[in-house]
């Protein structure tokens, strides 16, 4: 099942006023539009839990801040849209999201153990028996967690920002504190009715019982 955030919607109802394109050059632009459009609503999404998650008032009105900011760049002209300079955009929202994510991570840690040293930013562990590991108040953003097995695991404060959950096994469970996980992500892992999700997620239909 693809997520694309509400940006499908935004880009036909709003920049196209509902009609599909006849001229390549117009395709294209729908094209660029949605892809801008996607990373967008992304990342209205991520600083919508870091503004809930931190416990500092300053990080807040940081995230905030930032989400006012995207959102008005989500609703310009299709020319101004196309036109956003997205890396810096990335890398302001990428810090802010860094430091909230340590902080919080940080209080997942209060018993002083830390994680499993392979359990880093941008990792492998691709097809890995996780079930043992200590993954509490990790860093796996950007992750390959391919076919990972992490049944019965609890993931409390796992930062999983843009890890690769595909056929990771996730049933039983318990990622309801994981930090900025998406729909797409859960959508992509092989979970059951026992995997308890963050509250703004929902399991598949295709999940088993």
């Amino acid at each position: 099942m693809f997520d694309c955030f509400g940006a499908g919607q935004a880009v036909s109802q709003r920049l196209f006023d509902g009609t599909e394109p006849d001229r390549p050059e117009d395709r294209r632009k729908m094209f660029d539009a949605f892809t801008i459009m996607r990373q967008l609503h992304e990342m209205l999404w991520h600083l919508e839990e870091a503004q809930m998650r931190t416990f500092d008032p300053d990080a807040a009105r940081a995230a905030q801040d930032l989400a006012t900011l995207v959102a008005t760049t989500s609703r310009a002209h299709l020319d101004d849209l196309r036109s956003t300079d997205m890396d810096s955009l990335h890398s302001r929202i990428a810090l802010t999201l860094r430091e909230i994510s340590e902080e919080v991570r940080a209080a997942y840690r209060a018993d002083g153990r830390d994680p499993f040293p392979e359990a880093h930013a941008g990792a492998d562990l691709a097809g890995r028996d996780l079930r043992s590991d200590n993954l509490c108040g990790a860093d796996l953003r950007s992750s390959c967690l391919i076919a990972a097995d992490l049944r019965g695991s609890t993931a409390a404060g796992v930062d999983l920002l843009g890890a690769d959950l595909r056929d990771a096994r996730i049933e039983g469970a318990d990622l309801s504190t994981a930090l900025f996980v998406t729909q797409p992500q859960i959508n992509a892992a092989r979970g059951n009715a026992d995997t308890a999700l963050p509250r703004r997620l929902s399991a598949p239909a295709h999940w088993s019982n």
